[in-house]
């Protein structure tokens, strides 16, 4: 004779079974800051549709998340700061002394050292994001803008859009150690998975840079060339490269289009029709969707990466500029 409490076993496990099957599996969020209306709206990736919207510092445009993914990094450039974001509740928790008009930003991948270009002062600002206190201010070109940290984090980078220039910074010293010389006003840079490789964008010269990170030097350069488009409206800013290797995506500005380039040949393979003024990008954690900020048109375009196509447009803030997606 069974013994009740063996009669239950079967019914607990039954229960269990339908416990985890309704356990809910999160949707990854992407984070679009919107310069002209001082937000962020955040963005359910699973329906497709904005789920909140998030009122922040004057200006936002660079948007970064801290290595675990539980603090968000806004440059307000208005505010002449950049704020911290507790992604828990989405509530600001500390401002940092970010010099004027941050634009965009770099983490190192040791999550403490935050570097800051900043546009008006020809300075990168390099801050401590534990202790907010400003480590090193580096004299680089004038109107400095994008940045990135090597994986290694060997190397800060930063692209001055006057002097037409990629800086070395060198992250143990806090000193600028080489320039490579670029076409002109470029707007971004970004390394490959491994480190050894930069693409940096130039806006008005309508190129991209691929520069070697042993030697410091151009190793390829890239141009772009759509059909009915006139090329000054071609402009390169961000840049996004998948993990295998396989390709580079480039947002190429006022066009409205996404050039789709392989990353080992240097062809581009195809370009893809987004909304209008696409400025950066981001990849969801499979990478199977890339998302694209469309200043001028208001809204972000959702990339089928497997497809090569654009499945849908999501209507966010004006002028959405930078774009970060959690899961």
């Amino acid at each position: 004779m069974k013994t009740v409490k063996s009669a239950l076993k079967p019914l607990a496990l039954a229960l269990l079974g339908c416990a985890l099957l309704s356990t809910p599996v999160w949707a990854e969020v992407a984070y679009v800051s919107n310069e002209k209306d001082d937000t962020l709206s955040i963005i359910d990736l699973e329906t497709m549709e904005v789920t909140d919207t998030i009122a922040v510092g004057e200006r936002p445009r660079g948007i970064i998340f801290s290595q675990d993914r539980t603090k968000l990094y806004i440059c307000a450039s208005d505010s002449d700061t950049v704020q911290i974001m507790d992604l828990k509740d989405h509530s600001i928790i500390a401002e940092l002394p970010s010099g004027e008009d941050p634009e965009q930003f770099a983490l190192h991948p040791d999550d403490r050292r935050l570097y800051i270009a900043n546009e008006d002062d020809a300075l990168v600002t390099v801050v401590d994001t534990q202790t907010h206190e400003v480590l090193a201010q580096i004299d680089v070109g004038v109107e400095p803008e994008g940045m990135a940290v090597s994986p290694d984090g060997k190397w800060a980078l930063s692209t001055s859009e006057t002097t037409n220039m990629v800086h070395w910074i060198d992250t143990e010293t806090n000193q600028l150690i080489d320039n490579t010389l670029v076409d002109q006003r470029p707007r971004h840079v970004e390394f490959n998975k491994d480190g050894s490789i930069v693409w940096a964008s130039s806006e008005i010269g309508g190129t991209v840079s691929i520069i070697d990170v042993a030697s410091r030097k151009i190793q390829h350069k890239l141009t772009f060339k759509i059909r009915g488009i006139h090329p000054d409206k071609i402009q390169p800013v961000g840049v996004r490269l998948t993990d295998d290797g396989q390709y580079a995506f480039v947002a190429l500005g006022p066009s409205n289009h996404v050039a789709v380039v392989d990353a080992k040949t240097y062809e581009v393979l195809e370009y893809l029709l987004v909304g209008r003024r696409v400025w950066h990008m981001d990849f969801n954690s499979d990478q199977t969707r890339l998302l694209t900020t469309n200043g001028i048109s208001g809204d972000v375009s959702v990339i089928d990466i497997n497809k090569m196509k654009v499945i849908k447009s999501i209507k966010v803030g004006r002028y959405p500029w930078g774009v970060r997606i959690k899961q």
